[in-house]
């Protein structure tokens, strides 16, 4: 399935977040960040709040057994934490950003697409990924998904 944008670098300002951070394979990643939303979306509902924009998980390796992400909703402003729901920032970053549309299991060839343009530019990856959904399986049929990725530079 294709990238459905140009590969462009952009500078994205600091942003508030209210997530949760765990630990998990990739095996179980869908069941996980559907479980993890649900907790933070109840939570947001709990204390009257909504999120900003749309969710995200944060990548911070790519060991398939032992995934560190980073799971949450942009919010506008600092809000109180409960168990392991925290508030943090997104740093502002320059970054490398693709929009890619279809099953979440056919990204790899877009993410390499993105790491030979970084590459052919001169430039150099993080090594943390940032995705974020415009819609969801529950939403939409597999080939319509759409993805935001960004790419953190050094």
């Amino acid at each position: 399935m294709p990238l459905v944008s140009r590969i462009e670098i952009v500078k994205k300002s600091k942003q508030p977040v209210i997530s949760i951070k765990t630990k998990t394979k990739m095996e179980n990643l869908p069941i996980v960040i559907g479980e993890t939303y649900g907790k933070i979306e109840e939570y947001l509902r709990e204390i009257g709040e909504y999120p900003e924009d749309i969710p995200f998980v944060r990548y911070f390796n790519m060991d398939m057994e032992n995934l560190k992400v980073e799971i949450g909703f942009p919010v506008y402003k600092e809000l109180p934490e409960k168990d392991d729901i925290e508030f943090s920032y997104i740093e502002e970053m320059k970054a490398v950003y693709g929009l890619y549309q279809g099953p979440y299991q056919e990204m790899g060839e877009t993410y390499d697409e993105i790491m030979i343009w970084i590459e052919d530019n001169g430039m150099k990856p993080t090594g943390i990924f940032l995705e974020s959904y415009y819609n969801s399986p529950e939403d939409v049929s597999e080939d319509k998904l759409l993805t935001r990725i960004l790419m953190p530079l050094d």
